[in-house]
């Protein structure tokens, strides 16, 4: 087998037990689950490793949790194991879980990018661009994080016209501020202050014109990966 072809992402339609292989390329086919059980997150995909978390139902504004996942293993034993991104702080975590522990695989074909140099955001679908936007992110003392993220849910918020706007993502990306509201959970939304846009004026968060994040929250699902440059 060439690397080429085991780098190969399993497809969206595939059927049929899992192997050892890719699930998600995080750019145009990204599966995710939801967990089962609190099973422990392991640094390898062998029961007798050391665990970074357990799995968790909820995300902390009470939403039901999502768990990308990146690849899949049978060891020796024929257990099947699936790579998690694992949504905690440091930011960046991942580990493994046996298939068991999560639900049934969801396929999501967007990816959005924020771009803190250019005060940007751009999503795409299958490759192609479906949205763009200007957008605030962090300040300088609080700068919105930058790596490998995902959506986690969708608020639709009671008072469009406050702080937050219509709309809020919440995702898998920590700020500086851990004893903010929610843990300092990193969100994407809506603003009452359009004016402030484009610029550095958030705490972490990266915030959106408010007839802009109405259009995200219809184009954009749940398990999206997020990337922040």
């Amino acid at each position: 087998m060439t690397a080429q072809a085991a780098d190969a992402v399993r497809p969206a339609g595939a059927r049929g037990p899992l192997g050892s292989e890719r699930l998600s390329d995080e750019q145009t086919i990204t599966r995710w689950a939801r967990p089962l059980a609190r099973e422990k997150i392991r640094v390898g995909p062998k029961r007798i490793l050391w665990s970074v978390a357990r799995l968790h139902p909820r995300t902390e504004d009470g939403f039901p949790e999502v768990y990308v996942v990146r690849r899949s293993h049978v060891d020796e034993h024929g257990e099947t194991w699936v790579e998690v991104r694992v949504p905690m702080r440091p930011n960046g975590e991942h580990g493994w879980v046996p298939r068991s522990a999560l639900g049934r695989f969801h396929v999501v074909r967007t990816h959005l990018l924020v771009d803190r140099a250019r005060l940007t955001a751009t999503l795409r679908r299958r490759g192609r661009v479906i949205w763009r936007s200007r957008v605030g992110v962090g300040a300088p003392g609080t700068p919105t994080p930058g790596g490998s993220f995902y959506v986690r849910e969708l608020i639709r918020v009671p008072s469009p016209g406050g702080l937050y706007g219509p709309y809020a993502f919440g995702t898998s990306a920590y700020s500086v501020l851990s004893d903010w509201p929610g843990g300092g959970v990193v969100g994407i939304h809506g603003t009452d202050a359009p004016s402030l846009i484009p610029g550095r004026p958030s705490h972490g968060c990266v915030r959106v014109p408010n007839p802009q994040i109405r259009r995200l929250a219809r184009l954009m699902p749940i398990g999206t990966p997020l990337r922040i440059r």
